[in-house]
């Protein structure tokens, strides 16, 4: 699986921040997530969600839902994402 995060926005600060955006499985298929980042991305903890219908097309793609949140959280975990121009996240997130 190769999923791929980009940020929409967040707000909040470097303690706690909501962060809405898209992920892509496999560059075929893209889908909208909102996430509690605590204690910083690329520090302590993030909560992504995604809507039910999400979950359901995810599955029916032959995904399974937990492995791809697992794997969303970890790159918001680690800042393994792609902001819009003009954010930058060391507003938001540890260097």
């Amino acid at each position: 699986m190769n999923l791929r995060v980009h940020i929409n926005n967040v707000h909040g600060s470097q303690i706690t921040a909501k962060i809405t955006g898209v992920f892509t499985l496999d560059e075929l298929y893209s889908f909208r997530f909102n996430a509690i980042a605590f204690g910083r991305i690329g520090g302590h903890n993030i909560g992504a969600k995604i809507p039910k219908s999400t979950q359901k097309a995810i599955t029916k793609l032959g995904y399974n839902v937990d492995e791809v949140i697992n794997e969303l959280q970890q790159k918001l975990v680690h800042g393994d994402i792609t902001l819009p121009e003009g954010l930058k996240k060391e507003t938001f997130a540890d260097s």
